[in-house]
């Protein structure tokens, strides 16, 4: 069983720092798994968007979401579902 925690503190820090450092000290091949299916997500996403002919409307949402808690909330889940794919694949 592999270990990719050094310490106590694994979870300590927020979502993005966490899966930064999981990341580093993970098997690269489930890292990078793990992000393709993300990748994949948003394209599909996207995909989606255009077939709706909404990508100008996610264009402009993105501009003017720079600072919105429930965008960073999603963004940190997002981090959060990556380490726990990561970790769960690593024991």
């Amino acid at each position: 069983m592999m270990n990719i925690f050094d310490d106590d503190d694994a979870f300590v820090g927020t979502p993005k720092s966490n899966y930064f450092s999981i990341a580093k000290s993970a098997n690269q091949n489930i890292v990078e798994m793990e992000l393709d299916k993300m990748f994949r997500r948003f394209a599909i996403a996207e995909k989606i968007l255009e077939e709706r002919g909404l990508e100008e409307e996610h264009e402009r949402l993105m501009k003017s979401m720079v600072i919105d808690k429930e965008l960073d909330d999603r963004t940190n889940s997002l981090y959060i579902e990556l380490v726990g794919n990561i970790v769960t694949q690593c024991e």
